[in-house]
């Protein structure tokens, strides 16, 4: 039972109040939703929405992204309650700490790499292939080696991780600040893409909106994990497209619930996070499908480009000066996503080193700065180094399964605490609990079903890694352990002090 030992509230409470161990509280709700937009509104907008469309679902991308919103609505309730109770560091390896016991926030910790440390990996080569886009048009061409998609070695992702990395370790008002003003240009952009899109869509791209669905030309198509457990053929567009749309464009989402990894550093943690968490998610659903239908009603969606559909619907239109802008928006749009989800990451590693998970030397905080520098640093070179050599589209499908599965728990966590801590302030309360939760996590586990069966093995290594270095250092280290062996030797040692000065004299 030691592996699903919980860790108070009070006590994760308390940790936070170490002066070592202790971050500074500088952000406001506004804050907290532009960091919420910075992260979500990037690839999904600028990449992912011709990935979607050309292979899965046709017009009817801006459907997916609905059925992706939805699922991203129920768990954003979870959250919400979980970080209005549990304020800390961390997410959802916090509340499950909080609920679920040690292990299974060991569990999403080590997943929450799939989605943060992997996907500020993903985004970074986004980046470089619209810096080589951009450079492009203004005659400057990067050889194929050293930049974009077919890069032996991708020296603009790496450049860009590490200056990200430089601004987090500086401190969480400077990152803040950076933030608001790039978000303020790729939004801008967007909103240059719907209203000027508009003068340009044919009704003609729309038919049909969901298109029949068709046994896959590709020989390279993997089956999903649905496909192989029911047997059905392979296949394209339809409803099932759909459905394995939204569970491509699920990554455009990702960031949400990074949200709640600032909930240490936000100063009314109660009332601010859930406007941050809700308020980013509505924004961003609303901008993502009005442009995805904007871009298929432009160019058709068999023609889409899926490395940079933006910037080549425009292209296709003769307006090549807004594919300018539009390049220019999604470096910024990804540059923010990359700072955020390395935020993201850097937090929960803090959280688990504090716990003793991992080496506790690494959740030192700067003195000067007040950020986790020695855990940033690491996180940036990790992702730097992901981005240099790994490709980016089995990057994407890894990281939405992590995604997936951490919501999964996180909503089964939010029903565990009710039962067993109904005493606990609750600033935000998940309506309809149990039922909702319980559809949450049935809506992303379909979602999961719907990814390729290549993906869930993988996954399945990833989380077998996990639980090797676990049982080899995490358990053995962990600070909740040590303090209940510690309360435990103290109680038979005030048992034994009992029995002697109970016994008669000379016996």
């Amino acid at each position: 039972m030691s592996l699903l030992r919980t860790k108070t509230v009070e006590q994760s409470i308390r940790d936070t109040e170490e002066p070592e161990h202790s971050l500074r509280k500088e952000l406001s709700a506004l804050d907290l939703t532009v960091f919420g937009v910075g992260v979500i509104i990037g690839t999904g907008i600028f990449v992912l929405t011709g990935v979607a469309a050309a292979t899965h679902a046709g017009p009817a991308i801006a459907l997916s992204f609905v059925v992706a919103g939805l699922v991203c609505g129920l768990a954003a309730l979870c959250y919400a309650e979980f970080a209005s109770t549990v304020p800390v560091a961390g997410s959802a390896y916090t509340f499950s700490y909080a609920s679920l016991g040690e292990l299974i926030a060991w569990i999403i910790g080590w997943d929450l790499m799939l989605e943060l440390a992997l996907g500020g990996a993903v985004v970074s080569r986004g980046w470089s292939q619209y810096l080589v886009s951009l450079l492009d048009i203004f005659g400057l061409k990067l050889p194929a080696s050293i930049a974009g998609e077919q890069s032996v070695i991708d020296i603009p992702a790496v450049l860009i991780v590490l200056a990200l990395t430089a601004v987090l370790i500086l401190g969480i008002k400077l990152s803040s600040r950076v933030n608001m003003v790039v978000v303020s240009i790729k939004v801008t952009v967007v909103l240059f893409v719907i209203l000027a899109g508009l003068f340009y869509v044919k009704a003609s791209n729309y038919s049909p909106f969901v298109p029949p669905a068709q046994p896959s030309a590709s020989t390279d198509l993997n089956p999903t994990l649905w496909q192989t457990l029911t047997g059905l053929v392979p296949s394209t567009f339809g409803v099932g497209g759909i459905f394995a749309g939204a569970s491509v464009v699920f990554f455009a989402y990702i960031g949400f619930d990074i949200v709640a990894t600032a909930a240490e550093e936000t100063r009314h943690p109660q009332r601010d996070l859930p406007i941050g968490i809700f308020g980013s998610l509505f924004v961003c659903t609303a901008l993502y499908v009005t442009v995805s239908l904007v871009v298929v009603g432009m160019q058709n969606y068999t023609r889409l480009n899926t490395g940079s559909p933006l910037s080549d619907a425009f292209k296709a239109v003769g307006l090549n000066w807004a594919a300018t802008i539009i390049a220019i928006g999604a470096l910024a749009g990804l540059t923010t996503v990359m700072m955020i989800l390395m935020l993201g990451q850097s937090r929960v590693f803090f959280a688990m080193a504090r716990d003793g998970l991992l080496p506790i030397s690494l959740a030192r905080v700067h003195p000067r700065f007040g950020t986790p520098a020695r855990i940033t640093a690491i996180t940036g070179l990790a992702v730097a180094f992901l981005a240099a050599v790994v490709p980016l589209t089995e990057l994407a499908k890894l990281v939405n399964i992590g995604t997936l599965f951490a919501f999964v728990l996180v909503s089964l966590g939010v029903i565990v605490l009710r039962r067993t801590r109904p005493d606990l302030p609750r600033a935000f309360r998940m309506p309809a609990v149990p039922l909702l939760p319980i559809i949450a996590a049935l809506a992303c586990l379909w979602l999961m079903l719907n990814l390729e069966i290549d993906t869930w093995v993988r996954f399945v290594v990833w989380l077998a890694i996990g639980f090797v270095v676990y049982f080899g250092y995490g358990r053995r280290n962990a600070r909740l352990g040590l303090r209940l062996e510690q309360d435990y030797a103290r109680a038979l040692e005030r048992t034994a002090e009992d029995i002697t000065a109970d016994r008669p004299r000379g016996s």
